[in-house]
């Protein structure tokens, strides 16, 4: 049988979404335990973050996530810390990062968006773990998932809505000083 000159391709596998639960937050409102609940990520344990191959989601890094950083989110997936925005701030104060060259060289941070959900809508940065997530799935080429996995969610669509012009930007930018120079120019308009 011949060929019709078209081949079909497979839909790449969704890349794996790992959480940390730190429990410090309202159980009803966290976002990370719905995505669980839902079969989207899994519960990991803290060690296995240390010993892992994952990407990081990691609030604190210097160094951006980019599309350079598919093939190894495609390998082994992300991880999300899910905690409390008071928590994280209060524990960094107590325990500052490590220098640059002390952190893992997968941990990644995303760059400047607006929060859409209702606890922090329109607040520079402060994403619940469902808005990170799809953020670094719309980063890493994956916008479909980055819908699905926002849709039943309060202020999942308008989290890809006030951050359309931003995502569709930074999802462009092919290495971590490329992304920074988007996020430069389009916070100096501000």
């Amino acid at each position: 049988m011949r060929s019709s000159g078209s081949t079909r391709s497979l839909p790449e596998p969704p890349i794996r979404l790992g959480l940390v639960l730190i429990g410090d937050d309202h159980a009803r409102a966290c976002t990370g335990r719905r995505l669980i609940r839902q079969g989207l990520a899994r519960e990991i344990r803290r060690s296995a973050v240390t010993a892992g191959r994952a990407i990081v989601l990691d609030p604190y890094s210097t160094v951006p996530l980019t599309l350079a950083d598919h093939p190894r989110a495609e390998a082994a997936g992300i991880v999300a810390v899910d905690c409390s925005w008071n928590r994280l701030s209060a524990e960094r104060a107590k325990h500052p990062a490590p220098p640059a060259a002390a952190r893992p060289a997968r941990a990644r941070r995303l760059p400047m968006l607006v929060a859409g959900n209702p606890q922090h809508f329109g607040r520079l940065g402060e994403l619940n773990t469902a808005e990170a997530l799809a953020a670094a799935l719309y980063l890493l080429g994956r916008p479909e998932e980055a819908h699905q996995l926002l849709a039943g969610f309060a202020g999942g669509p308008a989290f890809l809505e006030l951050n359309r012009e931003r995502l569709a930007r930074y999802a462009r930018a092919t290495s971590p000083e490329e992304l920074v120079r988007e996020e430069r120019a389009l916070f100096a308009r501000s």
